[in-house]
């Protein structure tokens, strides 16, 4: 009984730190890309995302100057992102 608790005590701790931590870069690329996806004018757009230890880079040709920062700030919304880097091209 002693060590089924012990188990159970250790379980929570990892449970509370992984939570602590925040979400994991994979969840942070599917939460950025679907939000692009359904957001009314970026979803026709073509936006490589790249997510290495919660920092989001934008890679990609977008039509203008307002549409681009839009990207920026749909992302900077997802839970769990530090920053956000933007390397959009405006298409000439």
């Amino acid at each position: 009984m002693r060590a089924v608790s012990l188990v159970l005590i250790f379980s929570l701790l990892v449970f509370a730190a992984a939570k602590k931590e925040g979400p994991t870069d994979d969840l942070i690329y599917d939460q950025v890309i679907r939000k692009l996806a359904n957001d009314h004018d970026l979803k026709t757009t073509s936006i490589e995302v790249i997510v290495k230890e919660r920092v989001v880079t934008l890679r990609g040709l977008i039509d203008s100057e307002k549409l681009r920062q839009r990207a920026e700030r749909v992302a900077q919304k997802v839970d769990g992102v530090k920053k956000v880097i933007n390397e959009l091209r405006i298409r000439p």
